[in-house]
């Protein structure tokens, strides 16, 4: 098993390189974000050099629901996946350390804006919790502003929105609406 990054979220995609044959071109769709890329395989020049080890696929963690930001006059519709414990949410530069990397213009975004908290709930479902950042323009759920640090407990279809950008939250068990 290999496993290589998305160019565009930088989520891990794992596959059988056995099925392959050397110097062949792949084509990838990120299951995470949708990007479209392409990878050839070759002989790594540290191959041998290094022990391998197997790629635990049950360590890899596994997305738990994801958020769409919707098309707007910043940039194109995204879905990017959401995974167990904090996922900071806010607008995409190079060097800045998010989970959930949003490419806009939006200036009224901030680089770390929110962020979604997905844990399990004594009944063994997962919970949803959007906090504030703080943030410059504030986090805003079915119109209402969180305060600074303020959170508040969401589900499947809620609707938020930061600086300009709206965002829907899509759990996993709900996905497939």
């Amino acid at each position: 098993m290999k496993r290589l990054r998305c160019p565009k979220c930088n989520n891990h995609i794992t596959f059988d390189d056995k099925k392959y044959a050397i110097g062949q071109a792949l084509a990838f769709n990120c299951p995470y974000c949708g990007h479209k890329f392409a990878v050839r395989l070759g002989k790594s020049k540290t191959s041998g050099k290094q022990p391998q080890q197997p790629v635990d696929t049950e360590q890899v963690p596994q997305p738990v629901g994801h958020i769409v930001v919707i098309e707007n006059v910043f940039h194109y519709k995204q879905t990017i996946p959401l995974f167990m414990g904090d996922n900071l949410i806010g607008r995409y530069q190079k060097g800045v350390e998010v989970h959930c990397p949003i490419r806009t213009d939006d200036p009224s975004m901030d680089m770390t804006h929110c962020c979604i908290k997905v844990s399990k709930d004594k009944a063994g479902r997962l919970k949803y919790v959007l906090r504030d950042g703080p943030s410059n323009t504030g986090t805003f759920v079915d119109n209402e502003i969180l305060g600074d640090r303020e959170s508040r407990v969401i589900d499947h279809g809620t609707l938020f929105t930061i600086g300009a950008t709206s965002i829907i939250l899509k759990t996993h068990d709900d996905e497939d609406d």
